[in-house]
């Protein structure tokens, strides 16, 4: 006879299933992993409670290749749901994104316990190819070649009431000898300017005040559609937009950052003053040998030109450390670049092979001590600068868009955070009356950290916004529906504060 205890849990068979996604990478894949939640609770699927780890009836991983140990971190969490999908009958574990792309059937020989793997083609296939091995009995492995239908079509589960992403294009035409992300994405697909700004129409009347404009390589948009002037309309053509308060857009690369951008910019009030502009490496040598198409001197026109014309701009960067044959005199270009350009903040990677990359094939490929000794170097340079660049906001009157859970102790210091408009993070002393996410207050900056600011005296104006209302009615639904809510059209899904440390996977 078995005992209780060796019986498996009983199964309710008229709940809904319950699903959980894990997410490595980009903004691209946070983007993507919102479009697969929308897509799954449009077929019936309920969102898992925070922190289920591993207990939801699917697990989805949405995966990244750029990393050298971004396989061994995908089977190593794979191996851990093994005996959790042993144990649980008609739980379902599938795999897509960009390793997935990359490794198609290695994953189901590797992990056989994986009941799908879908590409970054084709994510509009996951709730299919789960029924279909359910009823098979058998993994299902489905990589497209080329996209299916443009991602902004799908079911999106927008977490955010007032911000959100808006895909503008797909893929990437760049051959970066260190990044296998256009492999994998595809040669670069432009949207329609009209689709974009009729989803981003849709979104404001939502309640969103601020969005961002994303795209492997955001201001290389209108090479598809025959228009090099696209992205600078396509910025104006926000700026007309009723009660849309912000606009960003991630990420840019040097090479297509043209004049009539920065002027876009610069006239454009709801474009914010903020750039996220990646080096990769001040050295020409190196940049050549990255195959970036641009040199030292071009980079820092293009900064000098964004200062000179919005003084304010905070601007940012990606860097690596450690490319294969860096010398020191490479590396001391990069901090040379780092010391001109004064990012208000640098995104540091030490270089790791990327499988698949020419770069991951070269020579002289420098030693682990070297990397991280150039490495603590560059951030201990970075990290004064950034110190230094704060220290002149203070002092200055700054209107905020209150945030929803970005100041990790905001709880003990009794204070709320937000964004300014150049981006800069800052706490501030909670008002009497009520604030919500969305709303903005204008605060006087009285203290700078390297990374983040404080507005510690009394909050000089509330505003209460359609955002902060949106937010409101969302969490009412929320309480009401705590689980399989959609929000409706426009499928988009939030970004994360920018600039991420995982901009563009350090590819861009």
């Amino acid at each position: 006879m078995t005992s209780s205890s060796d019986r498996s849990p009983a199964v309710d068979v008229h709940a809904p299933k319950s699903y959980e996604i894990r997410t490595y990478g980009c903004q691209m894949n946070v983007h993507d992993s919102e479009r697969l939640a929308g897509l799954l609770e449009e077929a019936g699927y309920v969102r898992a409670p925070e922190g289920s780890d591993g207990d939801a009836d699917v697990v989805v991983f949405n995966t990244c290749a750029v990393r050298e140990n971004a396989d061994n971190r995908l089977y190593g969490n794979l191996g851990r749901l093994a005996p959790k999908k042993a144990s649980r009958p008609g739980m379902q574990i599938a795999v897509g994104g960009c390793l997935a792309q990359k490794d198609r059937d290695t994953i189901v020989k590797k992990a056989p316990w994986v009941d799908v793997v879908f590409g970054t083609h084709n994510i509009g296939k996951l709730p299919v190819l789960l029924e279909r091995a359910r009823v098979q009995e058998e993994a299902q492995v489905e990589i497209a070649e080329s996209l299916e239908a443009f991602p902004s079509t799908l079911p999106t589960r927008r977490e955010s009431a007032y911000a959100a992403w808006v895909s503008i294009s797909v893929g990437c035409n760049n051959t970066c000898t260190f990044c296998i992300v256009p492999a994998l994405r595809g040669k670069e697909k432009d949207r329609r300017p009209g689709e974009i700004l009729a989803e981003v129409e849709a979104l404001v009347a939502e309640g969103v005040s601020e969005i961002t404009l994303l795209g492997q390589n955001v201001n290389a948009y209108g090479s598809d559609i025959g228009d090099r002037e696209a992205f600078s309309k396509l910025l104006r053509a926000c700026g007309n937009i009723e009660g849309l308060e912000r606009v960003r857009f991630t990420s840019p690369h040097p090479r297509d950052f043209t004049d009539d951008v920065i002027a876009a910019m610069a006239e454009t009030p709801n474009v914010m003053p903020q750039l996220h502009m990646p080096l990769q490496s001040g050295s020409d040598t190196v940049l050549k040998a990255m195959r970036r198409s641009y040199r030292q001197s071009r980079y820092l026109d293009i900064i000098r030109k964004v200062r000179e014309a919005i003084p304010h701009a905070a601007i940012t960067t990606d860097i690596i450390v450690g490319f294969p044959g860096e010398t020191e005199e490479d590396f001391e270009e990069t901090l040379h670049v780092v010391r001109e350009a004064r990012f208000a903040q640098a995104f540091t990677f030490q270089y790791s092979k990327r499988p698949g990359t020419p770069a991951a094939t070269m020579e002289n490929q420098i030693p682990k001590e070297v990397v991280q000794a150039r490495y603590e170097r560059l951030v201990a340079l970075q990290e004064e600068i950034s110190w230094e660049e704060n220290k002149k906001q203070v002092g200055r009157t700054l209107e905020l868009m209150v945030a929803e859970g970005e100041g990790r102790k905001d709880d003990a210091t009794h204070r709320l955070s937000g964004r300014a408009a150049d981006n800069r993070l800052v706490h501030f002393t909670k008002p009497d009356q009520e604030v919500r996410p969305g709303d903005v207050v204008t605060v006087e900056v009285t203290y700078a950290a390297p990374h983040h600011l404080l507005a510690e005296g009394p909050v000089l104006d509330v505003r209460r916004t359609r955002a902060g209302d949106a937010w409101e009615k969302r969490n009412a639904e929320k309480a009401a529906k705590p689980a399989g809510v959609l929000l409706g059209l426009p499928k988009i899904g939030v970004p994360a504060p920018l600039p991420a440390a995982t901009s563009g996977c350090g590819c861009d």
